[in-house]
């Protein structure tokens, strides 16, 4: 046992890495070694016990992983290593497939991978071409799903029940589509797995060939594997049992893709033989957020005991906050970041904002925005440049201008209403030729000038007039979130971008808080709303390699650590989402998210909730998450991030000392009669307190945080503010 393979392993992972040929899984908490224990796992195979690199098989999620673990494999072994089958689960099911294809399979072993625009493309003829249907009322992106759910079910076109109406167009969809897939000699992504798993099954000798050749079966992540996947592993390793397994059932966060926690108790039924290795020695989190996670995950059920131990013993308290509302939270996320940084007790990129869902991104990005401050949104586009918000931001800024030409074209066929890119681009020539925007072309159509249009094209392109006109009309009459609403509601907005997916959902949810900011401007016009959207989108962007604080949704934060972590957000129906209400399961996945995102902290751990907090529009009382209340309170330090003037104070004050800042987004001009700081009364929303003002041209705009109407955004010149205090 003197290899320098197994120097540096504690005893859990020691045991793990030298087990017997016999089937194994290791349990492997949170920051336990994971990735360690299954690459020195393949090297002790190869260099202690003999077996060739290409009699292993390795497999994990990424490629970005798998590309990790053959490094550090290589370095282990000090050289690198020829034959072994090392990848993605679709990676290694792609190159079965091609060694088998012209044999065993209806297409030929050149066969091309369609990605997700090529299936898109292909399910629309499929749907329009084929079947007959409007797109509109039979989405491409609701089939593809459920063709996708069937394929890891390992339900082929011929074996899919249609229980319903939906379900026989699914199948009939499905059909056609794997017809036409096949004709194009091409593959999707699940086909690389259910195919994989069906050419084994159909055929013993081709399953046993490979059982002979891969003397080792490996998989890491085992918690997030779906049923295919599960599949082909019980496939691979049925006949020699020589499995390894790594996960954790704590950490299983995408049941939304598919992934079965499950797959661990069917692991011990299909191997009542299996070996059950725990890792439990942490070298990330201290003890005290450990204690506190596993508080918060010990209320799910079917899952196996871990005591998670460290060597930090103790450690900072875990702080919890309650903010008045959502932009106090962000506010004091951003001045505690100031404060850790400033005092030296952590770098800025050591510091992680976590959310539940990407809306929530908006408020704490405004927050960083605002004080001229660097940040790095993890895993997502920025609020501003998201494809919905985008959309329902050039309705409203061909409402205010409507010879805006970009912004129309944008949105003319958004949702679909029969105006093709053929009709657009005809219309766009004939603009040009006479010298006039886009919209000037549209306002000839029915004024007796000759054009080119016809027909439905034609009809098409007067109906959307007529509706811009209309709201152009409701402009100057209506604050710009009342106009928002109806916009959204007349094209059918929400029909349009919520599929019913949990990213249709986040869509929609992004919507929701572009409507939350325009709901700030109930006394500006919208030509002050579309302003302040886009200085804030402006400043949107920073330079990779600046060391920023990271903005990430749980989600993403799978596999990453870091210094100080604040979760945000840690209300009932926000975490746990409102969808897991009535679903144990969801609930259940709720808490393992809640789990990995307090495991992410080395040091400092932030909770956040919010008294109250904007929603489609207004402001509701929140009531904070049952996951706080399963936390020990000794464990924790209780707070309150403050006012919302001292949160103003605390965030100029890091704009203007802490070093690694951007530019400051001050307004310019001398100093306005009305200050940040001051209370002052309303006649409509009651009293408040100013938090920003802004010189805008000869006025001046002020932000106040009003007690029971929220943050209001007025012009000083029409507020009718009375100053209470000085």
């Amino acid at each position: 046992m003197s290899s320098p393979i197994l120097a540096g392993l504690n005893p859990s992972q020691l045991e793990a890495v030298t087990a017997p040929d016999s089937p194994v899984l290791v349990l492997a908490g949170p920051g336990s070694g994971k990735t360690r224990v299954l690459t020195h796992r393949v090297a002790w195979l190869i260099q202690e016990r003999g077996f060739q690199p290409w009699r292993i098989m390795a497999v994990t999620f990424t490629n970005k992983a798998a590309r990790e673990m053959r490094s550090r494999v290589e370095r282990l072994l000090g050289g690198s290593l020829q034959g072994l089958d090392l990848g993605t689960f679709h990676a290694v099911c792609a190159r079965i497939l091609r060694r088998e294809a012209d044999t065993h399979l209806p297409i030929t072993r050149d066969y091309v991978i369609y990605d997700t625009d090529d299936q898109l493309a292909l399910i629309k003829a499929v749907i329009t071409d084929d079947l007959h249907l409007d797109d509109k009322t039979h989405r491409p992106e609701q089939i593809l799903r459920r063709i996708s759910q069937a394929k890891n079910d390992l339900i082929p076109p011929d074996q899919f029940l249609p229980q319903t109406y939906r379900d026989e167009i699914v199948k009939r969809a499905y059909e056609r589509y794997q017809q036409r897939l096949i004709a194009c000699n091409a593959l999707d992504f699940d086909d690389l797995l259910m195919c994989t798993v069906l050419l084994f099954e159909q055929n013993p000798d081709v399953l046993a060939r490979y059982r002979r050749t891969y003397d080792h079966v490996l998989v890491d992540e085992f918690q997030d594997t779906n049923g295919a996947q599960y599949a082909l592993v019980r496939q691979l390793a049925g006949g020699h049992r020589r499995i390894f397994c790594v996960g954790d059932e704590d950490q299983s966060i995408y049941r939304w893709r598919g992934a079965d926690y499950r797959n661990l108790q069917r692991l011990r039924a299909d191997f009542p033989e299996l070996r059950v290795i725990l890792l439990e020695q942490n070298y990330r989190s201290t003890q005290i957020i450990l204690d506190a996670a596993t508080a918060v995950i010990n209320r799910n059920p079917n899952r196996t005991p871990k005591a998670l131990f460290t060597e930090q013993k103790g450690g900072v308290e875990i702080s919890l906050y309650e903010a008045y509302d959502e932009k106090s939270e962000a506010g004091f996320v951003v001045d505690t970041i100031a404060g850790l940084v400033a005092s030296g007790q952590v770098q800025p990129g050591g510091c992680a904002v976590m959310y539940r869902t990407n809306a929530q991104s908006r408020v704490i990005e405004e927050a960083f925005i605002r004080a001229g401050l660097p940040y790095r949104l993890v895993g997502a586009t920025r609020f501003y440049g998201r494809r919905e918000v985008k959309d329902v931001l050039a309705y409203l800024r061909i409402i205010h201008n409507p010879d805006d030409s970009i912004s129309l074209s944008r949105v003319i066929n958004v949702p679909p209403r029969g105006i093709g890119e053929k009709t657009l681009s005809v219309l766009s020539g004939w603009s040009a030729r006479q010298g006039i925007s886009l919209y000037g072309g549209l306002c000839r159509l029915n004024e007796g000038a000759e054009h080119p249009m016809q027909g439905r094209a034609l009809a098409a392109l007067l109906r959307f007039r007529q509706m811009l006109e209309g709201w152009r009309q409701l402009r100057d009459q209506m604050p710009p979130a009342d106009l928002l609403k109806l916009v959204l509601d007349e094209v059918g907005y929400h029909d349009f971008i919520n599929d019913g997916s949990e990213e249709g959902e986040e869509r929609w949810a992004n919507v929701l808080e572009l409507l939350n900011v325009a709901s700030e401007y109930e006394q500006l016009p919208l030509a002050a709303f579309l302003e302040e959207v886009s200085l804030v989108s402006e400043v949107d962007n920073l330079p990779e390699e600046v060391s920023a604080p990271s903005l990430l949704t749980l989600h993403a934060a799978k596999g990453l650590e870091f210094d100080a972590v604040f979760i945000t957000g840690l209300e009932e129906g926000i975490l746990p989402h409102s969808r897991s209400k009535d679903d144990p399961e969801a609930l259940a996945e709720e808490r393992r998210l809640m789990y990995v995102g307090m495991t992410r902290a080395k040091r400092y751990l932030f909770l956040l909730h919010a008294f109250r907090r904007a929603g489609w529009g207004g402001s509701e009382v929140g009531l904070r998450s049952r996951f706080i209340e399963d936390i020990p309170s000794h464990l924790m330090t209780v707070g309150s991030a403050g006012g919302v003037s001292s949160v103003y104070r605390s965030v100029t004050t890091w704009a203007s000392k802490v070093p690694w800042r951007g530019g400051p987004l001050d307004a310019t001009g001398g100093r306005p009669p009305l200050r940040a700081g001051q209370r002052v009364s309303h006649p409509k929303f009651g009293e408040g307190i100013i938090i920003e003002c802004r010189s805008s041209g000869e006025d001046q705009e002020v932000s106040v945080q009003f007690e029971g109407a929220g943050l209001r955004r007025l012009l000083a010149s029409f507020a009718n503010l009375t100053v209470l205090e000085d």
